[in-house]
């Protein structure tokens, strides 16, 4: 389950490292500002999620699972107009919308087991749990 996580998370953030090298800081000129901004820290915030989930760090889980949110969010939100008019086209081929969405569906079904599975035997294993603070 892991592994899938890195790979989904390092391709991730293959593909905007591709378009900000071919396109400069202007690659998502037409995606509204908060896109823009969340595109371009996806370069840092994929890397991070994938060598957490691979160091079997909790938080990993917990970071992933918030990048997709806000990943699927903007992409949905900006291909939302041009999924409804012509919903057979994004149903094609195995990139794109339909590839994210389903990776980010994955990562929502694991997150909680993956993250209870790396408190079991990942660094954390057998570290005595925080008290509850008041």
């Amino acid at each position: 389950m892991a592994a899938v996580w890195v790979i989904g998370f390092v391709e991730g953030a293959a593909v905007h490292a591709f378009d900000v090298l071919t396109g400069g800081l202007h690659a998502y000129a037409w995606w509204p500002l908060p896109s823009q901004v969340l595109f371009h820290a996806l370069l840092v915030l994929d890397p991070l999620a994938a060598v957490l989930v691979a160091r079997a760090r909790p938080a990993g889980a917990w970071l992933g699972a918030g990048v997709m949110v806000a990943d699927l969010t903007a992409n949905w939100w900006a291909n939302w107009h041009d999924v409804v008019r012509h919903p057979l086209d994004y149903l094609r081929g195995v990139v794109g919308l339909p590839a994210m969405t389903l990776f980010g569906l994955f990562v929502f079904v694991t997150a909680a087991p993956l993250r209870r599975e790396f408190l079991r035997t990942g660094p954390y294993a057998g570290a005595a749990p925080r008290a509850q603070e008041a």
